[in-house]
């Protein structure tokens, strides 16, 4: 299976459900979503998000001789959004890290490839004003 997210793609480990939920190993987590299992909840850096008490049984589960996250109802729960194809898995932005941005009046960092091959990243331009444009054919 494959993971999208924070511009990375990661390959992880595959176990299906009848739901067809997305599970990820615990250790995995951190490579493939950004997300750590601590004994707080969920961390991601210093935000940590509790699980509740009446799902935790629900969402982690021992199979496989591995502790396995039941990610795709996380996300639900932290209104992330996601979308599958097949064994792929794309994960959005976290609505809380993307809102913090919103209030401090700056971007996230990202990076795209210019036709000449070239990466080209916002934080290129920090220190001065930019105007970001974008635009998607569907």
């Amino acid at each position: 299976m494959i993971i999208l997210a924070n511009g990375n793609t990661t390959e992880i480990a595959q176990r299906t459900d009848d739901a067809e939920r997305l599970w990820v190993r615990v250790g995995e987590l951190p490579g493939a979503t950004g997300w750590q299992m601590k004994p707080q909840g969920m961390c991601l850096g210093e935000m940590c998000v509790p699980l509740p008490d009446d799902k935790v049984e629900e969402w982690i589960a021992d199979a496989e001789d591995w502790v396995w996250m039941c990610y795709s109802e996380f996300a639900d729960m932290i209104g992330q959004q996601y979308a599958r194809d097949g064994d792929v898995w794309s994960l959005g932005s976290v609505p809380d890290v993307r809102r913090s941005g919103l209030e401090i009046g700056i971007a996230p960092d990202f990076e795209v490839t210019e036709r000449s091959g070239d990466t080209l990243r916002l934080s290129d331009f920090r220190g001065r004003k930019v105007v970001l444009f974008t635009w998607a054919s569907w």
